[in-house]
């Protein structure tokens, strides 16, 4: 027990096989021995010592099951420990017929009712559908819950990609806990609360934050280990803790993960009176799970209904000050810092209406009408007008208002208080509350969000709230990196957008792990605008450490712009290099600094990996239609994927149901911060999430001409139909199939907003010599033209004709993008290419010629020819000569 006293906070014990030195990875990305190799692993006994395992206990659902129109009652057992689902048509019936874990495909819930279908294999390696209808979501949610903990306790993966989180605050009122607080991390309550079949579950990290916490340090965290292992038979190791007076935080997790968490930093901001005082403020905590960043935030802001404006004056000063993660990411305050923050606590934002119209406060709250009185949360208020919290997301409310309550009683409100100037009103109101913000395209689910009734010491109810996230794991790549080839991140015609009339020069700093250090950009081409505004071009090339795309997809890109003659920050922003996966693709992000917006970054990112594929996930989408199996049509409408675990699940298919917003086609959609317009796939018209419905394929191979679904910011595909490829040479099928001609009118439905995708390889371009104020487009690479005599009439839209390429990629001609009023860029609509060239026919549309006299580069064909007319110059044949001279005019 004295030796784990002095390993510092947070710093676990190494216990792996063959491994007996006791480890700490540094900041520097270093493991460093912490006691050298005299240290060996010690075996405790009693609750502090060996790791009790966890044990669940088989569970039994009963369930309906539709059988040819008829209704049957079922019994559906899982057995975490064994790995087992049983199927029964008897409670205490013959356990038979059942299937493992790896016999599990794939979870599909109905949004309608409380239905779930359950894909299978078979002996014989078919798949075998059951569809089940449970007696409400809640059940099916724990059942989901228990299969999830049995696939992920029976996996074979080192490494999990999945965990789950518990986030937890409570203002205690500086009064002593209850006996008991199970139901707070149990998560039971009011609003979205867990089964009861789930209360054995343990989640992989808990996060609880306390404010006027009046217990000491080593007090709370034995309570807190002492209830967890009351209910869940596991001894919780302690990663860290960080305490501002009685404002305090608290992390724990699972003893197997001690040795993948590293990393960790805490710190703490005042902003009590004159920001000297910490009986206001912040604590948090950050640290590194494998190659995942994790920050959490417990905050007590200023109290008062009429001071919302000091409260949002506490949340920029917490945002500036706190120093937690990556020192190297300094230009980049805390919300761009992890993969995943949130951000909790009594933030003490209030329902905003007069004193007088308290009993009809509490009338309402009786009646459950909670919208009514969320419509006057100065929370929400201030977050929808882009005060505080930017970009952030929390679950909806479903639980009445915890505070303030009577002590000892959760039936009454005390909304009033004696004071020597007077009666003062605190009307029942949401002050203790959870939010979250994560990169884009990273897998985040709640599962829960609501409040405690049976822990009444205090007036404040604790508030729970669990989440599923997806996690990468530390990469080892499986390759030899000197056959490896080098991968490239391309952006491309970036403008950005400040709100500034600074006449300085500006540059972009490109900040990510996959990259050996931050890369600046060169200075960017300003230009003013009558809105006072300033649009500033970039563009860049990137070269990532490794280019394997199980690393390179995880991977994110910070973006910071700033002005040359300071060094000041203007903006920050994050892309995703999943979302370029398959081919170039736009993206259109929010600047924002200290908390507020400052402009938008809009472009296009291009990658190129090495071979390979990224490793198979045990999630996947959520509350889209997107499906990793091929169902019948009858169940297209009426189900959607929650796919926990799937074998077949495809990279692409990994996504954040929160963040899913890709190009804002109307109004009325919220900012999300980010969005992304990506081509459609090729086939993705007829099938679940561009499938290719028509041969049954559930892992089809990537190709280059693979896209990605065009999608809105609620995550459903567009109702645009996919366009078809006849041909990598030869463009794009109308939707009738039927190829377009040169003289084919423009598709109505492609929209305005998006630049024409460069081909899959890397190139480069000059600028347009016609107009200087737009951006530069990439020309395709591996194109051979060739020479005309006849000129054809300006007014045609044509293409010139392609040799032959290589078989993975296609060419199209580029087009310069237009520009909008506002002085954004806009893409054209798609140009016209020739129809397929047939042997013994002369191409319907007629080339035009290129002009080489401004370039240094000439046509193989031309250069012979010119070679063949020095000969004859020698020889004295002046009408070779000549001739040569009208073909090349």
């Amino acid at each position: 027990r004295l030796l784990d006293q002095q390993l510092a906070p947070g710093i676990g014990r190494l216990r792996t096989q063959g491994k007996n030195t006791v480890v700490r990875k540094s900041p520097s990305n270093t493991v460093v021995p912490f006691f050298q190799a005299k240290t060996a692993v010690f075996e405790w006994a009693g609750y502090d010592g060996g790791h009790r395992r966890s044990l669940i206990p088989p569970i039994t659902f009963e369930v309906k099951s539709e059988l040819l129109g008829l209704t049957t009652k079922m019994f559906l057992k899982v057995d975490v420990e064994t790995g087992k689902i049983y199927f029964k048509k008897y409670k205490d019936g013959p356990e038979d017929k059942y299937f493992v874990h790896n016999k599990i495909l794939q979870l599909v819930k109905s949004q309608k009712v409380a239905k779930l279908v359950i894909m299978l294999e078979t002996e014989k390696e078919k798949t075998l559908r059951k569809e089940f209808v449970f007696d409400d979501t809640k059940k099916r949610e724990g059942f989901c819950q228990l299969l999830q903990q049995m696939k992920n306790k029976h996996s074979d993966k080192p490494e999990p990609d999945m965990i789950t989180v518990f986030v937890g605050t409570w203002n205690m009122g500086n009064a002593s806990p209850p006996h008991s607080i199970a139901s707070w991390f149990q998560c039971k309550g009011q609003g979205k609360t867990r089964d009861d079949t789930a209360d054995h579950i343990p989640h992989d990290i808990y996060v609880f934050g306390t404010q006027e916490d009046p217990l000491g340090e080593k007090e709370w965290i034995d309570t807190l280990k002492s209830a967890l292992r009351g209910t869940t038979n596991i001894s919780f190791k302690q990663v860290t803790t960080q305490t501002l007076w009685n404002i305090r935080i608290v992390v724990l997790a699972k003893p197997e993960h001690e040795n993948r968490i590293s990393h960790i930093f805490s710190d703490s901001v005042k902003t009590g009176i004159a920001n000297a005082l910490g009986n206001k403020g912040a604590v948090g905590v950050s640290f590194m799970f494998n190659g995942t960043s994790f920050g959490f935030v417990n905050s007590h802001l200023t109290s008062g209904s009429e001071k919302k404006i000091r409260r949002n004056q506490n949340y920029v000063s917490i945002l500036r000050f706190l120093n937690l993660g990556d020192k190297k990411l300094n230009p980049f305050d805390i919300t761009h810092r992890f993969t995943h923050l949130f951000w909790f606590g009594d933030l003490n934002y209030r329902i905003e209406l007069p004193s007088t119209e308290a009993e009809s406060i509490v009338t309402k709250i009786k009646q459950q009408q909670y919208q009514e009185l969320l419509c006057r949360d100065q929370l929400t208020i201030e977050k929808g007008e882009e005060k505080v919290f930017l970009h952030y997301d929390e679950e909806e409310i479903t639980f009445a208002p915890t505070y303030r309550f009577e002590r000892d009683t959760r039936e009454r409100y005390a909304y009033t208080k004696a004071k020597a100037t007077g009666t003062k009103y605190n009307l029942p109101s949401w002050c203790d509350r959870v939010l979250r913000k994560s990169y884009p395209l990273v897998h985040v689910f709640c599962q829960s969000y609501g409040c405690t009734n049976d822990i009444m010491t205090s007036d404040h109810s604790p508030v729970f709230s669990t989440f599923e996230v997806g996690v990468a794991s530390q990469f080892v790549s499986k390759h030899d990196p000197s056959r490896v080839s080098q991968g490239g991140i391309k952006f491309m015609n970036c403008v950005a957008t400040l709100m500034t009339k600074s006449k300085t020069k500006f540059f972009l700093e490109y900040h990510s792990s996959c990259l050996e250090k931050f890369v600046k950009s060169s200075e960017g081409e300003n230009q003013d605008h009558s809105d006072g505004s300033i649009k500033v071009r970039f563009g860049n090339q990137l070269v990532p450490i490794i280019s394997d795309p199980e690393y390179l997809l995880d991977q994110h890109i910070l973006l910071c712009v700033k002005s040359t003659d300071c060094d000041e920050s203007y903006g920050e922003g994050c892309v995703a290099l999943r979302a370029a996966e398959s081919s170039y693709t736009e993206f259109h992000i929010t600047l924002t600094h200290h908390g507020e917006r400052t402009g938008t970054l809009a472009g296009g990112v291009q990658l190129r990996t090495s071979e390979g594929k990224q490793t198979e996930k045990l999630y996947g989408e959520a509350d889209t239609f997107t499906l990793f199996f091929p169902l019948p049509v009858s169940c297209e409408m009426n189900i959607w994927s929650c796919v926990l675990f799937n074998r077949f699940a495809l990279p692409s298919d990994i996504t954040n149901p929160s963040y899913m917003g890709v190009g804002f086609k109307s109004g009325g959609v919220t900012d999300r911060g980010w969005s992304y317009s990506m081509s459609p796939k090729s086939g993705s018209g007829g099938g679940f999430g561009g499938r290719d419905q028509t041969h049954g394929n559930t892992s089809p191979k990537k190709t280059a001409n693979d896209r990605s679904a065009v999608r809105s910011p609620t995550g459903k595909a567009s109702d645009n139909p996919a366009e078809m490829f006849d041909n990598p040479l030869y463009g794009s099928m109308g939707k009738g199939g039927v190829p377009r001609g040169a003289k084919d009118q423009p598709d109505p439905q492609r929209s305005k907003d998006q630049l024409t995708p460069p081909d899959p390889i890397f190139s480069f371009t000059k600028p347009s010599d016609q107009d200087p104020d737009r951006p530069p487009v990439p020309t395709p690479r591996n194109r051979s033209y060739t020479c005309s005599e006849t000129k054809p009439p300006s007014s045609v839209n044509t293409a010139s004709a392609s040799a032959p390429l290589h078989p993975p990629t296609y060419t199209k001609n580029p087009v310069k993008p237009s520009r909008s009023e506002g002085g954004m860029v806009q893409t054209t609509n798609r140009p016209h290419l020739p129809m397929k060239s047939r042997p013994g026919q002369a191409d319907i549309t007629p080339t035009k010629p290129k002009d080489y006299r401004d370039s240094s580069e000439l046509p193989s064909k031309l250069l012979a020819q010119w070679s063949k007319a020095l000969q004859h110059s020698s020889t004295g044949d002046s009408g070779f000569e000549s001739r040569l001279c009208r073909s090349w005019l």
